[in-house]
């Protein structure tokens, strides 16, 4: 293990005077995950990362799964080393985005109406950058945190992590030795909600649970033959039925705890009630992160994608569809029970990618811990446990018993629709919030 290097300078700069900048050469850097194996890959964001950790003074381990396809862990001594390890993590890939659909360059990092924009400015380069910039303080100055910290940035969590988190915590679960707990991204940020007198106040969705994952294939099959002869075997349409059995599915609702105590927490704060027949005014307060609230009220299926056919007057014998299922804790078994009966007989259900549902208690040390971070740098706020409705690299990291927070902090405009960018054209973070994030992150370590 390489220690911090100390240096006499212990007015060097801290987190906030280097966090933009290390947000904005992140962006700069395309590690496009397109999912099927294609794009640049994260070699070229490891090596930035590599290069900001060895220049004060760390020496990382880089795990590459396959050529480019890389990661890098890091762990700073703590000064107490028989407690309990924590873990920081982040993941260096970014879903694509089309350049012709954005108001800037996608890969510029530009600065624009006080903003960071680019991909990745809100998943999840932001977060990398707080990260690296709070390592590099303690680093620079010889800090030590309480207790050890292991800092991870992997390859892949865009695709599931096969290539990322999965793979090094499986090939190398050496490096998270002693972890018990980690930190990585989507909860922490604020969103703005009326209170019961009018006023507006502010509340942190820190993540407590995320649904599980159910990546399918439905593949039909048919009869092929020519397009203008009648064909009541045809794929397409078997598909298609399929399709709209599963879309037009009224999935149950099912308020499971972290859920229940976000919408508790939001109706104290607006003095609008709730009940499980009708939540409707409670999740209109808030904005545009009530789409993520409403992915996690029941289980989920959405298509994205499909293929069939090759030629204008040719019937083919197969059509596929790609489907996105999310489940809630418990629920894995009963949605691929009701997925295959909704496929009906003519269309098998294949299994791409799996990966369970999460749920931590929103409290013990590490929770107040974050709150008082929070509340240290904003203290009217409110801070409201919530279930994420997308999943991230904690449940690779559970495999080996560690329980995963989402906390990236920033406090945001009332007027930002952030959750919607998440995977949408324009993303962009608020230099403010970057700089008011990488203070609480610091502020955590060096206090839990």
């Amino acid at each position: 293990m390489t220690q911090p290097t100390a240096q006499s300078d212990t007015a060097a700069a801290g987190p906030s005077d280097e966090v933009v900048r290390i947000c904005q050469e992140l962006i700069r850097i395309d590690s496009t995950n397109f999912g099927d194996g294609s794009g640049p890959g994260e070699r070229e964001a490891a090596d930035y990362v590599v290069a900001q950790l060895r220049e004060v003074g760390l020496e990382p381990t880089v795990v590459e799964s396959q050529p480019g396809r890389t990661s890098v862990v890091v762990r700073l001594e703590g000064a107490d080393r028989a407690r309990p390890a924590l873990c920081l993590h982040g993941h260096l890939d970014v879903v694509p985005a089309n350049s012709a659909d954005w108001q800037v360059d996608p890969f510029s990092g530009e600065l624009r109406d006080g903003c960071v924009w680019g991909r990745g400015a809100v998943d999840m380069k932001d977060m990398d950058a707080m990260i690296l910039s709070v390592v590099r303080h303690l680093a620079r100055t010889g800090t030590k945190p309480p207790r050890d910290l292991v800092v991870a940035f992997f390859a892949d969590e865009e695709a599931g992590g096969v290539h990322g988190s999965h793979f090094v915590v499986d090939h190398h679960p050496e490096l998270f030795e002693g972890v018990t707990e980690a930190i990585s991204e989507v909860g922490g940020y604020s969103v703005t909600v009326p209170t019961a007198d009018g006023t507006p106040s502010r509340a942190y969705l820190l993540q407590t649970a995320e649904k599980g994952i159910a990546w399918l294939r439905l593949h039909a099959q048919g009869r092929a033959g020519h397009g203008s002869v009648p064909n009541h075997e045809n794929a397409i349409v078997r598909l298609s039925e399929a399709i709209t059995r599963i879309s037009t599915h009224p999935w149950p609702r099912e308020y499971v705890a972290s859920v229940r105590q976000l919408l508790d927490g939001l109706s104290d704060l607006t003095g609008v009630a709730w009940t499980d027949e009708d939540a409707e005014e409670l999740l209109g307060h808030l904005g545009g992160a009530q789409g993520f609230v409403r992915g996690t009220l029941q289980d989920t299926a959405n298509v994205t994608m499909a293929s069939a056919g090759y030629k204008h007057n040719v019937i083919p014998q197969g059509a596929t569809a790609a489907v996105d299922c999310r489940f809630l804790p418990g629920h894995e078994e009963s949605l691929m029970a009701t997925i295959r009966e909704l496929a009906g007989e003519h269309v098998e259900v294949e299994v791409v990618h799996r990966d369970i549902a999460l749920d931590a208690p929103f409290d013990g040390p590490l929770v107040e811990a974050m709150k008082a971070a929070l509340l240290a740098e904003d203290p009217d706020a409110r801070v409201l446990p919530y279930c994420l409705s997308g999943g991230t690299d904690n449940k690779a990291l559970s495999k080996l018993g560690i329980t995963g927070y989402g906390f990236a902090p920033l406090r945001l405009p009332a007027d930002l629709d952030f959750a919607p960018m998440f995977h949408g054209i324009d993303e962009r973070v608020p230099v403010d919030a970057l700089d008011f994030g990488a203070r609480v992150l610091l502020r955590l370590v060096q206090t839990c």
